[in-house]
């Protein structure tokens, strides 16, 4: 269904709660069951902090009982496929590139500010026509590095992993995780015509590839290899520094001088949930001001609602581009892109670059 102003677009693991919204009406107690509480599935870290920003908050204002699932975006979204129209969730929270695909095989519903009012309040990316719902978060690609190694003027430009001096000392993520994508088409617009243009990004990459230590696949590595000093720098998600630089590590994150490229966390009604109202009430809840704000403080997720308060310990790493990321340079991909070529560019990425 379209919005009166305007579309939704429609980004780790699965979170899923269920909580069956309180009607009042009498009826057999599975009914009641049904209709005072909701499922939400979402990412699997993280998730006790994510109880006490938002669904404890949640239920103690609306009276609705949520309980959750956590999973992986690959799991999650394989769940809701053979599920067969009948998902047994009401909220998915999930990134963009895995929502996207959930679109294309009708796994979402749509829905407007009819039934979601704080819709109106959030950044106009969070809502970008593509998606069939909004943005409840992002993540910001950059380099994360050590601070007594490399100077911000390094990480912030491309060429640092071309420098010879740091050859074996640097890592780099895979195509398969969120920050890969968004690192290709950083180097795709730098060094070639476009966010899209992998044939320019895959000779440039191919070429850093034997002064890259590790094509890591989790935040873990990254962290690990920084700590343990054996890299230097690395692209990465900005929240993978947060912790890190709250502990006082040597660590600073930087965005790239040129190629800035943004991800989304989209908050998703699955077709067939069983609790459309609950579903609509949680993630109205989960885009006001008063989450938004917990939520960056307590989860450090970077918030979408346009008053929210952004927090120290965010803007210790990200600065003031948590205020307005487009207006810092951030763009997000469309997926119309990105869908129907990524099995082609995860295959190319492991035979052209990783295993250089």
């Amino acid at each position: 269904m379209t919005r009166p102003t305007r579309r939704l677009l429609a980004a780790s693991s699965v979170f899923v709660a269920t909580a069956l919204v309180a009607t009042g009406c009498s009826g057999s107690s599975d009914d009641a069951a049904s209709s005072d509480t909701i499922v939400v599935s979402t990412f699997p870290f993280g998730v006790e902090q994510f109880q006490q920003a938002i669904i404890d908050p949640f239920t103690e204002k609306t009276g609705i009982a949520v309980e959750v699932e956590t999973g992986s975006n690959a799991d999650r979204l394989s769940q809701l496929q053979l599920a067969a129209g009948d998902p047994g969730i009401d909220v998915m929270l999930i990134s963009d590139t895995f929502a996207a695909q959930g679109q294309e095989q009708d796994l979402f519903q749509s829905f407007d500010e009819s039934d979601v009012p704080n819709l109106a309040n959030i950044a106009d990316f969070a809502t970008e026509e593509g998606f069939d719902g909004p943005a409840y978060s992002y993540q910001l690609n950059g380099t994360i590095y050590n601070t007594d190694q490399v100077t911000a003027a390094q990480a912030a430009d491309w060429s640092l992993y071309a420098d010879p001096a740091l050859a074996g000392r640097l890592a780099f993520p895979d195509i398969s995780v969120t920050a890969g994508q968004l690192a290709v088409s950083g180097v795709a617009s730098v060094y070639g015509s476009g966010p899209y243009d992998v044939d320019s990004a895959y000779t440039t990459l191919g070429g850093w590839a034997p002064g890259i230590l590790q094509f890591y696949t989790s935040s873990t590595e990254v962290t690990n290899l920084l700590t343990q000093g054996e890299i230097v720098a690395a692209d990465s998600l900005s929240g993978f520094a947060t912790t890190l630089i709250a502990s006082g590590e040597p660590v600073a994150w930087t965005a790239p001088t040129e190629g800035r490229y943004m991800a989304t966390n989209r908050a998703m009604i699955p077709s067939g949930a069983p609790n459309l109202d609950g579903a609509h009430a949680f993630i109205d809840y989960l885009l006001s001001v008063e989450a938004q704000s917990a939520s960056a403080k307590i989860v450090g997720d970077l918030p979408v609602a346009l008053d929210a308060e952004i927090p120290e310990g965010i803007t210790a790493v990200v600065g003031d581009i948590a205020a307005d990321p487009v207006a810092a340079g951030y763009a997000t991909l469309d997926p119309a892109e990105v869908l129907p070529n990524r099995a082609q560019w995860v295959e190319r990425f492991a035979r052209e670059v990783s295993s250089r």
